[in-house]
């Protein structure tokens, strides 16, 4: 256990990640061309859905990925309360953009499928509306983070928004099975086969959620990086202000 908090040294994860972001872009960069491609070009239409079936290859891994940043978030977010550790403040406030921008292409994508198959663009359900308010979440917390000066208090204001909006991260995750009712689908994955969707379907799926998984971590530590070097400029200027 001692081994896994030697990430939270600021040398140590700017050295480790500095060796696995190429191999993450690029894990990232090929699950994403071979998933979309095999998607979008290899399987056949669906016998209910048609061709509007294959939204399903940007818009089931960006929604997981927008509720999974945020959780992603949200524990970074109680190591930076319990144990006072920057590098985990600071990847929290990193991931926030690149879930937002999940959370964006999951309510459009999710649009564009909704219309030819519900004849509406947007309804008040359930999953959606508790989408729609993680997705505000998102913005208060990156609002937060810069409405205040000093690094330390907006990182303790934005873990405890962190913790209520993770309330509506939950919500959005298990909608279907608080109120069993609305338009939105079944899960198309689930532990039960028989629920999954069809292996035609399936398997280019699972190739396009484990890229959109190796581009948020690689974009994750991307962005923590540039914090980490934001950080160390935010202290050098205290320090001359104070000389």
């Amino acid at each position: 256990m001692a081994s896994v908090w030697e990430f939270a040294n600021p040398r140590k994860f700017m050295a480790v990640s500095d060796r696995a972001l190429p191999w993450l872009f690029t894990l990232a960069g090929a699950a994403l061309a071979i998933g979309l491609v095999w998607g979008f070009f290899f399987t056949p239409d669906d016998f209910r859905q048609g061709s509007t079936v294959k939204i399903i290859y940007l818009h089931v891994p960006s929604a997981m990925m927008a509720i999974n940043a945020w959780i992603m978030m949200l524990l970074a977010s109680l190591i930076w309360i319990v144990r006072r550790h920057h590098v985990s403040a600071l990847a929290a406030k990193a991931a926030a953009p690149i879930g937002v921008t999940f959370t964006v292409i999951a309510l459009a994508t999710g649009a564009i499928w909704g219309q030819p198959m519900w004849g509406t663009w947007w309804a008040w359900d359930p999953r959606l509306t508790s989408f729609l308010i993680l997705f505000l979440f998102y913005l208060g917390y990156m609002a937060l983070w810069q409405a205040i000066e000093d690094p330390d208090t907006a990182a303790d204001l934005t873990s405890v928004l962190c913790l209520v909006g993770s309330v509506f991260a939950v919500i959005s995750r298990y909608a279907l099975i608080f109120w069993n009712q609305g338009l939105h689908q079944g899960a198309t994955l689930s532990l039960d086969k028989e629920e999954n969707i069809a292996d035609v379907f399936y398997f280019p799926l699972l190739v396009c959620i484990a890229g959109f998984v190796l581009l948020f971590i690689a974009l994750v530590f991307y962005r923590t990086r540039t914090e980490i070097r934001a950080r160390r400029l935010y202290a050098i200027g205290l320090k001359e202000r104070m000389v």
